[in-house]
């Protein structure tokens, strides 16, 4: 909040008010002194690189579209389940299975727990009904396993968080408009996770058919009331929606992965090579590789473990909360639903 949209019962300088919930605003250059607020950000920084923290992505979309190779890309290291299992088959699973595997990635004393779940046989059935429920049930378990050490009498001081923080939605560049397993995943799925739908191996692409598709596929998207990540709606302030709209502007991402560095220009960059040239993959004019990593890295990854936390998680547990036949008392709490009070 800035001292321009203040309320009435919130004042500048110290200034008082008859109301007795006043609350004044007092500007630094109105301190007497140094006090040290600003070092509780010092603190924060202090405590995340000793603790660490956690993130936990799902890859969705069919074989072949080079999932495993995007998330090496992404986190610039073999994090994917296919590049660490030596014994790795590309064999197209028969029902979709989820499989997860974990990293501890560090970097200038910053402590990340990756975990990245895939989703074999998504898609690669001729009848893909239903191809969606064991994510959504595997979504909502790690829901119900967060509220369930909630609701523990002695619950841990930290909570193991293996809540979904994002969906990555992989969509074949067909250059026509999503299938209806796209509308139908990203319809059910956007209600419980943070999706960011990307075109893969976008370089099959020329630049004009990449983005006739990316704007048919917005208009997918905008008619069949699918909400993608960042949602308009969770914008906090104008600045915020600012940067989120020019996000918002380039979904879905037209991208392009690979962990093979290449010579140009006397510097090695990671890039794909063809017969035509070298396609650089962190090069926004050869793909939009640089703008995910960014969303869903560099600038928007707090926000996507806010958003599961505030708006996801918090839906979830809302309603479990809300169901009358539910009895927690099996799994050891102390609380039947109908004596917890829903803020």
């Amino acid at each position: 909040m800035t001292p321009d949209n203040l309320p009435e019962t919130l004042h500048r300088g110290g200034s008082c008010s008859k109301s007795p919930y006043t609350l004044n605003y007092i500007h630094g250059s109105d301190l007497f002194g140094y006090v040290g607020i600003e070092a509780v950000l010092d603190q924060m920084r202090n405590k995340t690189m000793k603790v660490g923290f956690d993130f936990n992505i799902i890859v969705v979309g069919q074989s072949g579209l080079g999932k495993s190779t995007l998330v090496n890309t992404l986190f610039k290291s073999k994090v994917s389940r296919k590049s660490c299992s030596p014994e790795y088959e590309a064999k197209i699973s028969k029902t979709v299975k989820l499989q997860k595997i974990s990293h501890v990635i560090e970097e200038k004393g910053v402590k990340m727990k990756l975990t990245v779940i895939d989703t074999p046989g998504f898609g690669d059935q001729i009848n893909n009904d239903n191809c969606w429920e064991p994510i959504i049930k595997y979504v909502n378990e790690q829901y119900e396993k967060y509220l369930r050490e909630e609701l523990n009498v002695n619950r841990k001081r930290r909570i193991p968080d293996n809540r979904v923080h994002c969906c990555i939605y992989f969509l074949p560049a067909t250059g026509h408009r999503l299938r209806s397993i796209d509308i139908e995943f990203m319809k059910r799925l956007g209600r419980i996770v943070s999706i960011v739908p990307v075109i893969a191996k976008a370089d099959t692409l020329t630049i004009e058919e990449r983005q006739e598709f990316k704007e048919r596929i917005r208009q997918d998207l905008a008619s069949n009331g699918i909400s993608v990540y960042p949602q308009k709606e969770y914008d906090e302030d104008p600045q915020e929606r600012i940067i989120n709209d020019r996000i918002r502007e380039n979904i879905p991402f037209a991208v392009v992965g690979t962990d093979k560095e290449h010579q140009v220009n006397g510097n090695k960059v990671l890039g794909r090579k063809t017969k035509w040239g070298i396609i650089e993959v962190e090069n926004v004019e050869h793909c939009e590789f640089a703008y995910l990593r960014d969303l869903v890295i560099r600038s928007h990854l707090q926000d996507l473990k806010d958003v599961t936390h505030n708006i996801h998680y918090e839906t979830y547990r809302m309603q479990r909360l809300n169901e009358s036949n539910v009895n927690f008392t099996e799994a050891g709490l102390i609380y039947m639903t109908e004596a917890v009070s829903v803020m």
